[in-house]
């Protein structure tokens, strides 16, 4: 568990509403594949760029990947092992991205050499550095991003007073002086907004 897990109490949650969960059910709800789309596209490019994918690539393999996302998390049962999401997504982009290497030697474009297949074969191997790696910018990043997407959907008294108290670390009493507020609103619009942040993160950081 990354630090910033740690300073938001991102753990595993009683709730069933998880965006993973959405997902699972059919029909296939359609506003919450649009939410992990948009939560993982720039992850998944990002990652792409690194195994040599053409930027004119990038975007069709970065589709492929989650296609096949979305036709297999269906199937997909969380093993109550930390981090089996992130497991999973990274085998499905070590498969992809190696078929598409397969597909451009046959096609004579351009030749993946042993260093990308070395790398591709780190990545795939969940003890390896390059694994942790991918784990700890998976969870950073997709806690950030669900702190992006969340805070509109409170009023700006309740993100400043959960900011500053969950993610600055600074003490409730400071900050209900500073924001003309008692203590006890200030610790519950921290829970307020765990609560909902632990919904739509169960599965994918835990």
């Amino acid at each position: 568990m990354n630090s910033l897990q740690l300073h938001l109490g991102i753990t595993v949650s009683e709730t069933s509403h998880s965006l993973l969960e959405r997902l699972r059910q059919p029909p296939c709800d359609e506003a919450a594949w649009k939410r992990l789309v948009d939560l993982y596209t720039p992850l998944i490019h990002q990652w792409l760029r690194r195994y040599d994918v053409r930027p004119q690539d990038v975007d069709d393999l970065t589709q492929e990947v989650l296609r096949t996302v979305h036709r297999e998390l269906p199937a997909f049962e969380h093993n109550r092992h930390l981090g089996a999401f992130r497991s999973w997504l990274r085998r499905i982009a070590v498969n992809r991205m190696r078929a598409f290497w397969k597909q451009r030697r046959s096609q004579a474009v351009g030749t993946a050499d042993s260093a990308i297949e070395q790398r591709l074969a780190e990545l795939e191997d969940p003890a390896s550095g390059l694994s942790h790696l991918w784990d700890q910018e998976h969870d950073r990043y997709v806690l950030r991003r669900l702190l992006e997407v969340a805070e509109p959907e409170f009023a700006p008294s309740t993100w400043q007073a959960f900011q500053r108290l969950a993610v600055d670390g600074r003490p409730a009493a400071e900050v209900a002086a500073e924001l003309g507020t008692t203590v006890n609103a200030v610790l519950l619009a921290k829970s307020r907004v765990l609560r909902r942040l632990r919904q739509e993160a169960r599965g994918l950081v835990d």
